[in-house]
C-alpha cells in the first residue's frame, strides 16, 4: 500500500513539540521528506528527527521564525538539500496567556512577530518552490480562539484572527499558481499550552466538549495529512475546526 505522501517535501515549523512534532512524524510515516524546524530545545528536536528517520529522512532546521535571516535560511537550506519543497507547515507559535490591562506593548509585538510575521515571511521565501511542486501547499496553524475570543489572551487572539486572514488572501492568490492555502484551528489540545492545568481541570474541561475528551495532538496531524495529501487538493480557503464540536460556527 503506497503511502500518502510518498517522495514529497514539508517543512514543519515548531516541531520539536506538540502538535508541530505530531504533524512531522505523520508526515514522516506517510512518506515525506521532512524539515524539522525549532527555535530553542536541540535535545526535544533530535527526539523528534529519530522518529522521523524511522520511516522517512528529516532535517533538523534550528531558527527563529520570525527572524527574517533565519525564515530565509530555514527554506533555502531544506529546499537546496532535497531539491525543491512541496509542503510548508507554519505551525511555530506562542502564546501569552495575559489580558489587555496585563499585556505589555513587547507581548504583543512578540506575539505578532512569531505568529503572523513568521507564516508571512515563510510562505513568502518559500513560493518560488512551491511554484515549481504538482502538489503546493501551504497549512497554517489557527486557533478555535480566533472565533470565541478569550479573556486572558487578547494578543494571541488577534495574531490568529490574521492568520486565517492571511490564509484566505494567500488562497486567492496562490491557488491560481496551483497552490492551496488552508488553515486548522485546534480546540482544546493536550499541549504544553495546558500542562498547568490540574487534572480536575481537565476533566471540567473536556466535560464542556461536546464529544467528551480532550483532543490530542494527533487528532491536528491527521487534519494536516487531509490537506497535505491529494485527498484535499480541492480545499483551499478554508480554516477546518477540529476541537470536538466546542467552537460551531
Amino acid at each position: 500500500m503506497s503511502r500518502m505522501l510518498e517522495g514529497r517535501k514539508a517543512i514543519v515549523t515548531g516541531a520539536s513539540r506538540g502538535i508541530g512534532r505530531a504533524i512531522a512524524v505523520k508526515f514522516a510515516k506517510q512518506g515525506a521528506v521532512v524539515g524539522i524546524n525549532y527555535h530553542q530545545d536541540d535535545g526535544k528536536a533530535e527526539k523528534v528527527l529519530s522518529k522521523v528517520e524511522k520511516y522517512s529522512d528529516g532535517l533538523l532546521l534550528k531558527g527563529d521564525v520570525s527572524v527574517e535571516a533565519d525564515a530565509r535560511r530555514i527554506v533555502c537550506e531544506f529546499a537546496e538539500k532535497y531539491g525543491g519543497l512541496d509542503i510548508l507547515v507554519n505551525n511555530a507559535g506562542i502564546y501569552v496567556r495575559k489580558d489587555l490591562e496585563g499585556s505589555t506593548i513587547d507581548d504583543y509585538d512578540r506575539t505578532m512577530e512569531v505568529n503572523v510575521r513568521g507564516p508571512f515571511m515563510l510562505s513568502k521565501f518559500s513560493l518560488p518552490h512551491l511554484m515549481e511542486s504538482d502538489h503546493g501547499r501551504i497549512i497554517n496553524v489557527s486557533s478555535q480562539l480566533a472565533f470565541k475570543g478569550s479573556t486572558h489572551g487578547t494578543a494571541y487572539v488577534t495574531s490568529k484572527s490574521a492568520i486565517n486572514g492571511l490564509t484566505r488572501a494567500l488562497a486567492l492568490e496562490l491557488g491560481p499558481k496551483g497552490i492551496t492555502v488552508n488553515a486548522i484551528a485546534p480546540g482544546t489540545i493536550d499541549t504544553d499550552i495546558i500542562s498547568s492545568y490540574s487534572e480536575e481541570k481537565k476533566k471540567i474541561r473536556a466535560a464542556n466538549i461536546p464529544v467528551g475528551r480532550i483532543g490530542e495532538p494527533m487528532d491536528i496531524a491527521y487534519a494536516a495529512l487531509y490537506l497535505a495529501s491529494d485527498l484535499g487538493s480541492y480545499v483551499n480557503g478554508e480554516v477546518f475546526n477540529v476541537n470536538g464540536g466546542s467552537a460551531l460556527r
